[in-house]
Protein backbone atom coordinates (compact mmCIF):
# COMPACT_ATOMS: atom_id res chain seq x y z
CA UNK A 1 0.00 0.00 0.00
CA UNK A 2 2.85 2.39 0.81
CA UNK A 3 4.32 1.76 -2.63
CA UNK A 4 1.04 2.64 -4.32
CA UNK A 5 0.71 5.81 -2.25
CA UNK A 6 4.29 6.84 -3.06
CA UNK A 7 3.72 6.19 -6.78
CA UNK A 8 0.56 8.31 -6.71
CA UNK A 9 2.33 11.18 -4.95
CA UNK A 10 5.23 11.10 -7.38
CA UNK A 11 2.97 11.14 -10.42
CA UNK A 12 0.87 14.09 -9.29
CA UNK A 13 3.58 16.38 -7.98
CA UNK A 14 3.64 19.60 -9.96
CA UNK A 15 6.75 20.58 -11.84
CA UNK A 16 8.81 23.47 -10.57
CA UNK A 17 8.93 26.66 -12.65
CA UNK A 18 11.94 28.85 -11.90
CA UNK A 19 10.92 32.53 -11.79
CA UNK A 20 14.45 33.87 -12.33
CA UNK A 21 16.15 33.20 -15.67
CA UNK A 22 19.64 33.75 -14.25
CA UNK A 23 18.99 31.12 -11.58
CA UNK A 24 17.63 28.84 -14.30
CA UNK A 25 20.85 29.18 -16.31
CA UNK A 26 22.93 28.46 -13.22
CA UNK A 27 20.86 25.38 -12.37
CA UNK A 28 20.97 24.17 -15.98
CA UNK A 29 24.77 24.42 -15.98
CA UNK A 30 25.09 22.59 -12.67
CA UNK A 31 22.71 19.79 -13.67
CA UNK A 32 23.73 19.66 -17.36
CA UNK A 33 20.15 20.29 -18.43
CA UNK A 34 18.42 22.47 -20.99
CA UNK A 35 16.03 25.34 -20.29
CA UNK A 36 12.46 25.46 -21.55
CA UNK A 37 11.28 29.08 -21.63
CA UNK A 38 7.56 29.65 -22.14
CA UNK A 39 5.99 33.06 -22.82
CA UNK A 40 2.33 33.05 -21.86
CA UNK A 41 -0.68 35.20 -21.20
CA UNK A 42 -2.25 33.00 -18.56
CA UNK A 43 -5.52 34.88 -18.18
CA UNK A 44 -6.25 36.12 -21.71
CA UNK A 45 -4.47 33.92 -24.30
CA UNK A 46 -6.58 30.89 -25.25
CA UNK A 47 -3.75 28.96 -26.94
CA UNK A 48 -1.53 29.65 -23.90
CA UNK A 49 -4.12 28.12 -21.60
CA UNK A 50 -4.47 25.06 -23.86
CA UNK A 51 -0.68 24.68 -24.13
CA UNK A 52 -0.30 24.74 -20.38
CA UNK A 53 -3.22 22.39 -19.67
CA UNK A 54 -2.70 19.85 -22.46
CA UNK A 55 1.06 19.93 -22.94
CA UNK A 56 2.99 21.46 -20.04
CA UNK A 57 0.87 19.76 -17.39
CA UNK A 58 0.59 16.40 -19.18
CA UNK A 59 2.03 13.43 -17.27
CA UNK A 60 4.42 12.58 -20.10
CA UNK A 61 5.83 16.12 -20.16
CA UNK A 62 6.10 16.53 -16.40
CA UNK A 63 7.95 13.23 -16.03
CA UNK A 64 10.37 14.14 -18.81
CA UNK A 65 10.83 17.73 -17.61
CA UNK A 66 11.67 16.68 -14.07
CA UNK A 67 14.57 14.64 -15.47
CA UNK A 68 15.83 16.89 -18.27
CA UNK A 69 14.77 20.53 -18.04
CA UNK A 70 14.86 23.70 -16.03
CA UNK A 71 11.53 25.45 -16.67
CA UNK A 72 10.94 29.20 -16.86
CA UNK A 73 7.52 30.77 -17.46
CA UNK A 74 7.46 34.43 -18.46
CA UNK A 75 3.80 35.18 -17.87
CA UNK A 76 2.11 38.39 -19.03
CA UNK A 77 -1.35 38.36 -17.45
CA UNK A 78 -3.70 41.28 -18.07
CA UNK A 79 -5.93 41.08 -15.01
CA UNK A 80 -4.55 43.15 -12.17
CA UNK A 81 -5.12 40.38 -9.62
CA UNK A 82 -2.87 38.02 -11.63
CA UNK A 83 0.05 40.38 -12.16
CA UNK A 84 3.07 39.38 -10.11
CA UNK A 85 5.39 41.54 -8.05
CA UNK A 86 7.19 44.37 -9.88
CA UNK A 87 10.53 42.54 -9.85
CA UNK A 88 8.95 39.53 -11.61
CA UNK A 89 7.23 41.76 -14.17
CA UNK A 90 10.62 43.38 -14.87
CA UNK A 91 12.36 39.99 -15.24
CA UNK A 92 9.67 38.86 -17.69
CA UNK A 93 9.90 42.09 -19.69
CA UNK A 94 13.69 41.74 -19.85
CA UNK A 95 13.32 38.18 -21.16
CA UNK A 96 10.82 39.35 -23.78
CA UNK A 97 13.28 42.02 -24.97
CA UNK A 98 15.79 39.27 -25.71
CA UNK A 99 13.68 36.27 -26.75
CA UNK A 100 10.22 37.55 -27.73
CA UNK A 101 10.58 40.94 -29.38
CA UNK A 102 7.50 40.33 -31.57
CA UNK A 103 5.29 39.63 -28.56
CA UNK A 104 4.15 36.16 -29.71
CA UNK A 105 1.90 34.20 -27.37
CA UNK A 106 2.38 31.44 -26.65
CA UNK A 107 6.05 31.19 -27.53
CA UNK A 108 8.14 28.32 -26.24
CA UNK A 109 11.90 28.08 -26.61
CA UNK A 110 14.38 25.35 -25.79
CA UNK A 111 17.68 26.89 -24.71
CA UNK A 112 21.07 25.64 -23.67
CA UNK A 113 22.49 26.61 -20.28
CA UNK A 114 24.06 29.73 -21.80
CA UNK A 115 20.72 30.94 -23.16
CA UNK A 116 21.34 30.00 -26.80
CA UNK A 117 18.11 29.11 -28.63
CA UNK A 118 18.06 25.50 -29.83
CA UNK A 119 14.42 25.21 -30.89
CA UNK A 120 11.39 27.52 -31.07
CA UNK A 121 7.68 26.74 -31.09
CA UNK A 122 5.24 29.51 -32.03
CA UNK A 123 1.75 28.86 -30.71
CA UNK A 124 0.46 25.51 -29.57
CA UNK A 125 2.36 22.61 -31.13
CA UNK A 126 0.61 20.93 -34.06
CA UNK A 127 1.53 17.49 -32.72
CA UNK A 128 0.25 15.56 -29.72
CA UNK A 129 1.61 16.26 -26.24
CA UNK A 130 3.35 12.88 -26.28
CA UNK A 131 5.02 13.58 -29.64
CA UNK A 132 6.07 17.06 -28.51
CA UNK A 133 7.50 15.64 -25.29
CA UNK A 134 9.40 12.98 -27.25
CA UNK A 135 10.81 15.68 -29.55
CA UNK A 136 12.09 17.69 -26.59
CA UNK A 137 13.47 14.59 -24.88
CA UNK A 138 15.36 13.62 -28.03
CA UNK A 139 16.97 17.06 -28.17
CA UNK A 140 17.90 16.83 -24.48
CA UNK A 141 19.44 13.39 -24.94
CA UNK A 142 21.40 14.49 -28.00
CA UNK A 143 22.98 17.29 -25.93
CA UNK A 144 24.19 15.09 -23.04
Amino acid sequence: MKLITMFFLLTVLPINWEPDFNNAKKTAKEKHELILLNFSGSDWCGPCIVLRRDYLESPSFTDMANENLVLVNADFPRKKKNIGPPEQVKRNEDLAEIYNKEGSFPLTLLLDADGKVLKTWHGKPEISPEQWTAEIKAICESRK
